[in-house]
């Protein structure tokens, strides 16, 4: 959400802004709602007063005897309360559609994000480790996963498309990938764990950024919750609608959850194996901050996200997203990309994002400054990232660990997960 204060006191700068983005220009029409909602509060607010007023000299006429003109009087304090509810729904519909107006305009690109349409002009800001040489052909997860547990039929006769069983020793090495994730986060980096519902309310996915322009991404109950896209949603909203105090900030949440999504962009995308799964499990990292931590914040989190691929010895490269390859509610967003030698090419793994305090004005999410001369109260700054996705990474350990033979090695972060196990082989 934006402060529409600053697109009034720097309207091209906003539209320079969001020019980068690739979106026209808006601060005009934001300008024009804004001034609808001004003069509605500012009618309504004279015709309190002037009621007020007329209503306290009514008094006075009556005790010195003006009858007549305090009757008159009541007369003026009539009309204007029958007129204060269509006043007080004038400002309501000014400041809903001012409100629905902000909420549909993403973040705006910091500065250094480099300007571009899609994809390719995204920026990579280095590579790390050392693709495996294979002696034969390596194949895709998906062919080697099939005879050690894999299986897409039976989840497809179950549940449908992009939904997969684990069995065995697949089964445990994906839970073995979450759990060692998890205990390196709050083990070794300081993050907090967190229990979260999967389920939430229209505000909690409002705050986030998801609804109201990406509703048919995701799945909703009947009784109108719905399912978590990622543990952002839920994390970053611990923070909702309260006053911190900057002594209790950096927060750090990590949450192991499944995750759900209806990929409704994807059709005809990635239709086989774990790469794009209606139901798939993630290590989530949240950061609240200050906003003079939130730049270093974000490289932390992402250093983060980066040591699990570095002790699981899976190659990988860091890339600075371009502005039209940026989520909604980014500003600045780093992307971990993993090689997948099955399929010749790096996929992302792990998105780490600084929203500023966009997401901050939607939940109301505040702090107070420890200064005693700082007045008032600021918006926090909100980070997220993968740390990682666990299918994916589990998809990565399949084809970099890969054998001729049809096993798979286990890291070996990994073994003390996995019974102390150094590889899964194809059952006798």
């Amino acid at each position: 959400m934006h402060d529409i204060r600053l697109i009034r006191d720097e309207p091209a700068a906003f539209d320079a802004a969001l020019g980068r983005r690739g979106l026209g220009p808006q601060s005009a029409d934001l300008t024009a709602l804004d001034e609808r909602r001004r003069a509605t509060t500012t009618a309504l607010q004279t015709a309190q007063a002037e009621a007020n007023a007329i209503a306290k000299s009514i008094g006075m006429l009556m005790g010195s005897g003006k009858k007549d003109e305090a009757e008159a009087k009541k007369r003026e304090v009539a009309a204007l309360k029958q007129a204060m509810p269509g006043l007080e729904e004038a400002q309501r519909e000014a400041e809903k559609a001012l409100d629905e107006a902000l909420a549909a305009i993403p973040n705006l690109p910091a500065d250094d994000v480099p300007e571009g349409p899609d994809e390719s002009a995204n920026v990579e800001i280095h590579a790390r480790g050392t693709k495996p040489n294979f002696a034969f052909t390596p194949r895709e997860h998906f062919d080697i996963g099939a005879p050690l547990g894999l299986d897409f039929e039976a989840a497809a006769a179950i549940s449908g498309a992009r939904f997969a069983v684990m069995r065995g020793p697949i089964a445990r090495l994906h839970r073995a990938l979450g759990q060692f994730m998890l205990d390196t986060q709050t083990q070794e980096h300081g993050y907090t764990e967190v229990a979260p519902p999967l389920l939430v309310r229209d505000e909690a996915v409002f705050g986030t950024g998801q609804l109201p322009k990406f509703a048919e991404d995701l799945f909703r109950t009947t009784d109108g919750r719905w399912l978590i896209p990622t543990a952002e949603v839920s994390l970053t909203n611990l923070v909702r609608e309260k006053i911190l105090t900057e002594g209790m900030l950096p927060m750090r949440f990590v949450a192991l959850t499944p995750c759900f999504r209806s990929e409704a962009g994807a059709a005809g995308r990635d239709t086989r194996g774990l790469i794009r799964q209606h139901q798939f499990d993630k290590v989530e990292l949240v950061s609240i901050t200050t906003p003079e931590q939130s730049a270093e914040e974000h490289e932390r989190m992402t250093r983060c996200a980066e040591t699990i691929l570095d002790l699981l010895g899976l190659p990988y490269r860091r890339m600075l997203l371009c502005t039209g390859d940026m989520g909604f509610s980014a500003t600045r967003t780093f992307d971990l990309e993993v090689w997948l030698p099955g399929q010749d090419r790096y996929r992302e793994i792990s998105s780490c994002s600084n929203c500023g305090d966009f997401q901050a004005r939607r939940m109301a999410a505040r702090y107070r400054p420890a200064d005693p001369e700082a007045k008032g109260t600021r918006f926090v700054h909100s980070l997220n990232g993968s740390g990682l996705a666990v299918g994916r990474t589990l998809v990565a350990v399949l084809e970099n660990y890969q054998e001729a033979d049809g096993s798979v090695r286990i890291p070996d972060v990994l073994r003390p997960y996995m019974g102390s196990a150094e590889r899964i082989a194809l059952p006798t």
